[in-house]
């Protein structure tokens, strides 16, 4: 995806203090945005991508209050619309640097623009575990792809790989189905992890196949991906599987880098909080797929930035 930010990453745009500075703009962000202006103060939401972060990915969302089926990106538009009309002020870059040492925190980014607040609430979210195989990187965009809604119209009528058992997995399987002519589901255990409703969906879809107890070892290809090597881990036999493309979904990993050594992480580098949100820095919160939870959904990471923001109001502005 190429997104045209031209004008928005202007210095001009920004002013030098916020009372609030949110650090992603998809659900999470978004909600603490929400909640912040209605409890009396003025959030800046810095986003580098799209409003709604990656809800913009997911085809279709079924089990958002509401809406009985809304498409990733329409909802995606409701939530930055929604935020908009609040008076939530958004700006579009990538943050480089953060000091939470000082009450007064200090967040660069990477146009040049450094904005101080008095509460930060980190937002950035998760992003997709990679295999980790021979091939993978090298055919990345090539034929290795983590989004069957990005990349799922150049494998029409073609055969494909989805890696992984779990909702997303499955979800984007459901997806290229309507794409691909054969979609192959390959899952090292011998069960889906997915609800039980898209299970039932990808059984009954006639041209998703499943293989099970099944791990790639290597992709393989010329230009572009043509194979698979796979390895049964109960028989430890090793196979070659002849496809068009393989979509991974294996996965997600926290994108907290940039907060190592400066908030505490757990051991995958999920943000640790407390019932708050707030991290072991006070005045530094973190909501939605970057804190270290049981579930991780579009409703979940909403709940996570109200609650960050609502907290954040009472303990630092009132």
């Amino acid at each position: 995806m190429f997104f045209d930010l031209g004008s928005s990453k202007s210095k001009s745009n920004l002013k030098e203090y916020y009372d609030m500075v949110i650090i992603g703009g998809g659900p999470a962000g978004v909600a603490a945005g929400i909640y912040a202006v209605q409890g009396g103060i003025k959030p800046l939401i810095i986003e580098k991508d799209l409003d709604g972060g990656q809800v913009n990915l997911t085809e279709y969302v079924e089990n958002y209050p509401g809406f009985t089926s809304i498409t990733g990106e329409e909802l995606a538009e409701k939530f930055g619309e929604h935020a908009k009309e609040f008076g939530v002020e958004f700006h579009y870059g990538e943050v480089i640097n953060v000091d939470f040492s000082k009450e007064e925190k200090i967040i660069s980014l990477d146009d040049g623009n450094v904005v101080k607040a008095k509460v930060v609430v980190i937002a950035t979210g998760a992003t997709p575990r990679k295999l980790g195989v021979p091939g993978e990187k090298e055919f990345a965009g090539r034929g290795v792809s983590y989004c069957a809604t990005c990349d799922g119209h150049f494998f029409k009528n073609q055969k494909v790989a989805v890696i992984g058992g779990g909702n997303t997995a499955v979800e984007e399987a459901l997806y290229l189905s309507k794409i691909a002519k054969e979609v192959y589901i390959i899952h090292r255990r011998d069960a889906l992890r997915a609800d039980k409703i898209y299970q039932e969906k990808a059984f009954n879809t006639e041209n998703i196949n499943f293989i099970w107890n099944t791990v790639v070892k290597e992709i393989k290809g010329d230009k572009k991906v043509n194979k698979l090597v796979l390895e049964n881990r109960e028989t430890e036999e090793v196979t070659d599987f002849e496809v068009d493309g393989v979509f991974v979904f294996v996965g997600v990993l926290p994108v907290t880098q940039l907060f190592k050594d400066k908030i505490e992480l757990d051991e995958f580098g999920y943000i640790i909080t407390d019932k708050h949100m707030e991290t072991n820095v006070k005045g530094v919160f973190a909501a939605g797929d970057v804190v270290q939870k049981d579930l991780r959904q579009i409703i979940t990471a909403a709940a996570d930035g109200a609650i960050a923001a609502s907290f954040a109001v009472r303990e630092y502005f009132n």
